[in-house]
């Protein structure tokens, strides 16, 4: 319900910002000026417009803050752009009008005041600039939507991700500039989903380009040699339930998994223990020995400029053994560190001391 209100809101904010760009910018100026020295009065509906609009753009920002579609260097460049051309139509064409208009009423400069909207477009531009530019080439924060990286990313983690790793690109249209590096078979990296590349990714690399790659019994075999694994005693949170562990090292990178082999999807079911607002957990009942696991995948040959991506969590992510290899053209960057950690679904659960671990 909630959702659904933030959502209309988002919709009447494009609507309700251009009146109030409109009115602040054209309008409001001159009953300043009529009015002046005395106060001036806004019409009951444009109050009603500049009541409302504050909270109209919380909700953006908060939807914003939700989104996995939304393309938030598009939002900065638009931001720019808007920003930019509202300061150099002010400078260039509204302010001398402004001006002439107080010259021919014989008021005081004083009664002729900038326009609200020209204040903050000329305070955003640098700020929206840099922030543009930190994301398009240096470092993008990301959030992590889902539990398919556990345990070594938490659904609420927030990771920052180095931009420059894998070649600098231009922001929104993701041409690449010039060449930095190369993923290296481990890294977790961030891309935009294949068949939906408006949705970022997080996953791990096991296979580059060349490379055989199969996944039998949750373990990676690359050009027919295993992952070195060490099984750990059983992972339990609440949420899930006697999942099966182990410490796999691929590349340069160790890092823990979590699995279930078994020939069907984990059980699911609701958890007292789990507090998440999903209000469901999963629970690892492994088959038999022998027993084919359901994400077993046969031998793939990774594609030329593709990669093969698959998530610590073997049996609750949807990666390459599902939906194919990931093109060069879809990296993002590869996450470095975790610099913030609140699961929402368990209420603003703070987890302090993932803040600032390292995302090996």
């Amino acid at each position: 319900m909630l959702l659904q209100l933030i959502d209309i809101m988002v919709l009447l904010l494009l609507p309700v910002g251009a009146i109030a760009i409109v009115d602040d910018w054209f309008f409001r100026p001159r009953r300043r000026l009529i009015a002046h020295p005395a106060p001036h009065v806004d019409p009951p509906l444009v109050r009603l417009v500049y009541g409302v609009l504050p909270v109209f753009i919380f909700a953006g920002v908060v939807r914003l803050f939700f989104s996995q579609r939304l393309d938030f260097s598009l939002v900065l460049l638009v931001v720019v752009a808007v920003s930019l051309v509202v300061f150099l139509a002010d400078m260039l064409f509204m302010r001398p009008l402004r001006r002439a208009e107080q010259a021919r009423s014989g008021k005081p400069v004083s009664a002729s005041t900038e326009p609200v909207v020209v204040d903050y477009a000329r305070s955003f531009l640098p700020v929206a600039l840099g922030v543009l530019i930190l994301r398009a080439f240096l470092f993008e924060p990301f959030r992590i939507p889902s539990d398919s990286m556990m345990p070594t990313l938490y659904a609420g983690d927030f990771i920052l991700v180095n931009k420059f790793s894998y070649g600098v690109r231009l922001p929104v249209v993701n041409t690449r500039i010039f060449d930095v590096g190369l993923p290296e078979r481990g890294d977790v990296v961030v891309f935009r989903y294949p068949p939906d590349p408006a949705i970022n990714y997080v996953k791990r690399v096991v296979g580059l380009p060349g490379d055989r790659v199969r996944v039998l019994g949750d373990r990676i075999y690359v050009n027919g040699e295993v992952a070195p694994w060490v099984e750990l005693p059983a992972y339990s949170d609440g949420c899930y339930e006697q999942m099966q562990r182990a410490r796999e090292t691929i590349g340069e990178h160790v890092h823990e998994a979590l699995y279930c082999n078994t020939l069907e999807d984990l059980t699911v079911a609701p958890y007292p223990s789990c507090k998440r607002s999903l209000d469901r957990g999963y629970f690892c009942s492994p088959s038999p020995a022998g027993t084919p696991d359901h994400g077993d995948r046969p031998e793939y040959v990774v594609p030329e400029g593709q990669y093969f991506m698959v998530g610590d969590n073997r049996d609750n992510s949807a990666d390459s053994r599902y939906w194919g290899f990931v093109p060069d053209e879809n990296l993002v960057g590869r996450a470095t560190r975790i610099w913030l950690s609140v699961d929402f679904r368990r209420g603003l659960d703070w987890i302090w001391s993932r803040m600032g671990r390292k995302v090996d």
